[in-house]
């Protein structure tokens, strides 16, 4: 293994942090008029998940760092013209689509293993026949290709529909968008402008380009967190990250080499802190791990826990104010009031913050009223109840 370069400076643990919020969208002026195309080229990813609890995750990422724009403008920012694509990241993800290129080694692994999870009777038939209906009558969804499913469990795939994941897999199908939540599917010649339809670049040279945006869009990271941003291997990033261009760093308190961004350290962070809810799926603390070491917040998303042992709720959401992590909302939509089912809050410190969040989100999916349940701790409650009347009436 070669031996890492010695750090070039040192960064204390705030500089870091300050560095990670500009970096993700949270510190300084939004970039407004780049808007949802702008973060997601600037996050190089974003998560896309089926909860939707406030709204979905995918929405929820613009929002954090915009204020309140327009769903459907998000979404059309998103899907029309060749602006992104769904492939596997961090996890399914809505990616640039001058990204493409970059995923051939994925493409290219996935093709060698010769399947996924499911394995098809006749695959070069299947396969044939979805790229043909595609051909004449593209982009489609699973059931107009002829059905997602056998009928029986969610698993229990139809041959159409492991056919065209197969082919989404190795690149010659491309998710252009969703549609009801369904995955809409087209030819990758036809939806991939022709300047990027390519997958001439090796594994290492994608891997250099993964890093290098990675670490871009974190600022500062380690070798954990810019393995993790595009689900890489920790060796994978060791034998690239030298030729990215990223600065090895000394943050203090991490004992663990880093690197940062030279563009990260050319000024120092300055401007506006956002005070925003995040989706547990936003990439500012998709990776717990980072989270808890830059923020010292630790959060688990509890929607899989049974009910009864859940500490925080469903779908807790990171409260962050000042450039910090001061507690979590629990949310829920009943008809026209947002309800803040459980709020957990740091001190008193974060009632206001907490409020205007709760507001400003109840707001931007169409709520007139906010109504706050349970609050911890419980002495936080009334003023809580107050704060978020008085910023929804300011409203």
């Amino acid at each position: 293994m070669t031996a890492l370069p010695p750090p070039q400076l040192s960064l204390s643990a705030d500089q870091a942090r300050r560095i990670a919020l500009r970096a993700q969208g949270f510190l300084g002026a939004p970039d407004r008029r780049g808007g949802t195309r702008g973060v997601l080229r600037s996050l190089g990813a974003v998560q896309l998940d089926t909860i939707s609890v406030l709204a979905r995750s995918h929405e929820l990422i613009p929002y954090a760092r915009l204020g309140a724009v327009g769903r459907e403008a998000v979404e059309q920012a998103y899907w029309s013209g060749d602006h992104a694509f769904e492939y596997w990241s961090h996890a399914a993800c809505i990616l640039p689509i001058e990204e493409w290129p970059h995923f051939a080694f994925r493409r290219r692994a996935r093709r060698a293993r010769g399947h996924r999870w499911h394995v098809l009777a006749d695959a070069e038939r299947s396969c044939a026949a979805v790229l043909d209906r595609l051909r004449t009558g593209g982009p489609l969804t699973s059931t107009e290709l002829g059905g997602a499913k056998k009928g029986g469990p969610w698993w229990d795939w139809s041959e159409t529909k492991i056919a065209v994941e197969w082919l989404l897999d190795t690149g010659d199908v491309v998710c252009t968008r969703r549609r009801g939540w369904k995955r809409v599917y087209d030819l990758a010649e036809r939806a991939v402008p022709v300047a990027l339809l390519h997958d001439d670049i090796d594994d290492a040279e994608c891997m250099r380009r993964l890093v290098a945006q990675a670490g871009a869009a974190m600022g500062v990271a380690t070798r954990a967190d810019l393995a993790d941003y595009h689900r890489l291997k920790g060796e994978q990033v060791s034998a690239v990250v030298a030729d990215t261009g990223l600065v090895p760093v000394e943050v203090e308190g991490w004992g663990k080499p880093a690197w940062a961004d030279p563009a990260a350290l050319a000024s120092e962070p300055r401007g506006r802190h956002r005070t925003t809810l995040l989706s547990p799926f936003d990439s500012l603390v998709w990776d717990r791990p980072r989270t808890e070491r830059i923020f010292g917040f630790t959060h688990r998303l509890e929607a899989y826990t049974p009910k009864p042992k859940r500490v925080h709720g469903y779908f807790a959401m990171p409260l962050l104010a000042g450039g910090r992590l001061v507690g979590r909302v629990d949310p829920a939509r009943e008809g026209t009031t947002l309800v803040a089912r459980q709020v957990t809050l740091d001190d008193h410190k974060a009632v206001q913050p907490a409020a205007d969040a709760i507001a400003e989100a109840a707001g931007w999916v169409g709520c007139v009223e906010a109504r706050v349940e349970r609050v911890l701790p419980e002495t936080l409650r009334e003023p809580l109840v107050t704060a978020v009347k008085r910023s929804h009436d300011r409203r």
